[in-house]
């Protein structure tokens, strides 16, 4: 498509703005855990890394970080798990409900948090009958992450089609061999790429967590907010959301890249 010299000019100013809206509070944040006044002056009087020794020692961040690292984990395990049996079910079989099956299982990503925070606290705590604990939280995660986990997975069975599959049953493997020889080399960077991204979403989610976490079950985002104002942890969580950051866009850059290329970089 041909555009002008003005609208290109144009696209380049709006995306200018869009990018600084966006990444221009990361930045502050990013120099408030430096920043020597602790009140936040700005421009900063001076710089420190006073902050970021008090947040190595803070013992609830440490157990908030501990915390989230263990739910994001157990929650990708069951993300990768179901949502890789219902993308291969979806995609390689055709049933009565298939659509609506589908539909269901990508609903929970498309919901607000509060909903789903508020259904599954009812679910678990009315109709269950199961206090809360830190398991709840991990399925609560879990019911979000399983979406990003099986678009990856049926994406990349699309692009697979089954021809190598058929090929590899024509020359005698099994079911289980032709999986683990064709089906699973060929969408394992799909796989990698969509544990990452849930994971991350796991790590960075709060409003489902405030619904769904047992007493004393505080994950990193949960420390950030309940300390937020305390004028004697302000500085660390500033550290702490930095860090917050940065663990964020190392698996969602690694996914990015992994599911862009089926191969996964080889040659």
């Amino acid at each position: 498509m041909f555009l002008t010299r003005g609208l290109r000019a144009g696209l380049r100013v709006v995306t200018g703005v869009v990018l600084a809206v966006l990444y221009v509070p990361l930045i502050v944040v990013l120099v408030n855990s430096v920043n020597a006044d602790r009140a936040f002056g700005w421009p900063p009087s001076g710089f420190t890394l006073e902050w970021w020794r008090r947040a190595a020692h803070s013992a609830g961040a440490l157990d908030a970080l501990r915390t989230s690292i263990v739910v994001g984990l157990l929650a990708t395990v069951l993300a990768l798990t179901l949502g890789t049996l219902a993308a291969m079910s979806l995609q390689r079989y055709r049933f009565f409900g298939r659509d609506a099956v589908s539909l269901l299982v990508i609903l929970p990503i498309a919901l607000p948090g509060i909903v789903t925070g508020i259904a599954l606290n009812n679910a678990f705590r009315t109709v269950l009958g199961v206090p809360l604990s830190l398991w709840t939280l991990v399925i609560a995660h879990a019911t979000f992450c399983i979406v990003v986990v099986f678009n990856n997975v049926i994406a990349r069975l699309r692009r697979m089609g089954g021809d190598l599959e058929e090929a590899s049953m024509d020359l005698g493997a099994d079911s289980f061999t032709t999986f683990w020889r064709v089906t699973f080399p060929s969408m394992r960077t799909a796989l990698l790429a969509g544990g990452l991204l849930a994971f991350a979403l796991s790590f960075d989610e709060i409003i489902v967590t405030r619904f769904t976490a047992g007493p004393g079950t505080t994950t990193l985002p949960i420390w950030i907010l309940d300390n937020l104002f305390r004028p004697n942890q302000a500085p660390v969580v500033n550290v702490v959301a930095t860090v917050l950051v940065i663990l964020s866009i190392v698996p969602i850059y690694v996914a990015q890249r992994l599911a862009g290329d089926p191969s996964g970089g080889r040659v």
